[in-house]
């Protein structure tokens, strides 16, 4: 089955920004589309993240599809330059897991600096997709739609 499993960043919920969008766009390629809600920020650590994940773990197979938003968390990195998981990430086994990756970031995200980024894109063995003047990728930068992403997504659709 193709599916699409969208991830708010944190902070965030799965009815804001571009994600409504991307899921309807999704359906069109024939995707089901589950767009998770995380607890934030209250509880908003790994192990409450990952009881909804695991809700939904059996719709992961090589042909899914997981869209994160900045802040996401199941490929770590930094709210405001702060750890939210502290262990490693078995970069390898996520390789071996997928055969497509897309990092994009923002060259004036506020929130989250372009170092982050290119470490995650490294780890990966992805190209960093470098957007100017896109911000966060939220609303308030003008996103509520993701045109790029999906572009970059259709070959692979």
């Amino acid at each position: 089955m193709k599916n699409c499993i969208i991830i708010h960043g944190t902070e965030g919920h799965p009815e804001e920004n571009w994600f409504p969008w991307l899921k309807e766009q999704m359906k069109k390629y024939g995707y089901l589309v589950i767009t998770l809600q995380f607890p934030t920020p209250e509880k908003q650590n790994p192990e409450a993240w990952l009881k909804v994940f695991k809700k939904y773990e059996q719709l992961l197979n090589r042909d899914t599809i997981l869209i994160g938003s900045a802040g996401v968390k199941p490929i770590k990195y930094y709210e405001i330059d702060r750890p939210f998981v502290q262990d490693p990430f078995n970069w390898e086994k996520i390789r071996d897991s997928s055969e497509h990756f897309l990092v994009f970031h923002s060259e004036d995200d506020p929130l989250i600096c372009i170092g982050n980024g290119e470490k995650i894109a490294g780890e990966l063995g992805a190209d960093l997709i470098r957007l100017k003047d896109a911000g966060h990728f939220n609303s308030k930068a003008g996103y509520k739609k993701f045109e790029l992403l999906l572009e970059k997504l259709k070959p692979i659709l």
